[in-house]
């Protein structure tokens, strides 16, 4: 098999299988690579550029996916009574708290309806503190807020954080605590002013800095299948290769086998049949 296998024209067979192998292959990389597409480019510039809130989000509404991660700035004020701490998050590897408060957006629509505030509220996650006795008040006031828009969190099932403790972010129940009309998202915040100036947080409450989060990535499973059919064709051109070494082989092996069929000199002499004697 061998010997057949290094003759010239199989030698150059087995080269053409492997070139046309190798440009299946590619194929399916390519397939491969059309077979995750993400929502949104990861370097978006757009982004980071600071927008209204009032024009990116409406409350009463689904969070659309383009208003993720946006960087958004807003004008209103705290409500230092609706404050909780969300457990479990972590700050250069250590367990702490996010500060979330209510805060009211100036000139945000008011929602109609049973239940509805007369102000129209964000959740704001303004800081990091490693204990529950380090969470003061929120800045008093007139606030500019300037921060990161983030989807609604969903809420821990079966978890009950505790009276001023939250396990999520999680609009749907921040809404029945506070008793307010919400936006369907959150602010992770940046930078808080007031009167033109740059309020300072405290030195136990440690600033987020949130990055644009990596985008969602939706599989295609045509392109997945097509990936994964480039694969088998780039085998197939091997194994067709092999099978015609193998049928070029076998034809060597039957011509090289004698005949089967006795050979004229080995045959029986005839008899002739004995003459009856009158």
């Amino acid at each position: 098999m061998l010997k057949t296998a290094l003759k010239p024209r199989w030698i150059a067979g087995l080269v053409f299988a492997l070139l046309l192998s190798g440009v299946f292959v590619l194929l399916s990389q390519w397939q491969f690579g059309r077979s995750t597409q993400s929502d949104v480019p990861a370097d978006d510039p757009a982004v980071e550029q600071v927008k209204p809130l009032t024009g990116t989000l409406q409350p009463g509404t689904f969070f659309p996916s383009t208003a993720s991660d946006q960087m958004v700035s807003a004008k209103g004020s705290y409500d230092p009574a609706k404050q909780v701490l969300v457990e479990g998050r972590l700050l250069a590897g250590q367990k702490g708290y996010w500060v979330v408060n209510a805060f009211a957006v100036d000139g945000a629509p008011v929602l109609q309806g049973a239940g509805a505030s007369p102000k129209t509220w964000i959740p704001v996650a303004r800081g990091w503190v490693a204990d529950p006795a380090q969470a003061g008040p929120p800045p008093s006031g007139s606030i500019e807020l300037t921060g990161r828009l983030l989807p609604s969190e969903a809420p821990v099932p079966n978890v009950d954080a505790g009276a001023g403790r939250a396990s999520a972010v999680s609009v749907a129940e921040l809404i029945n605590t506070w008793d307010v009309s919400s936006y369907p998202g959150f602010v992770a915040a940046t930078s808080e002013m007031s009167a033109g100036k740059v309020l300072a947080l405290p030195a136990q409450l440690k600033p987020l800095n949130i990055p644009a989060q990596p985008p969602n990535q939706q599989i295609n499973w045509l392109n997945l299948f097509y990936s994964v059919e480039w694969v088998v064709f780039a085998g197939f051109a091997l194994y067709i290769w092999w099978r015609m070494v193998a049928d070029d082989y076998r034809r060597t092996l039957e011509e090289d086998e004698p005949d089967d069929e006795f050979p004229s000199d080995d045959l029986p002499e005839m008899t002739k049949p004995e003459q009856v004697q009158p």
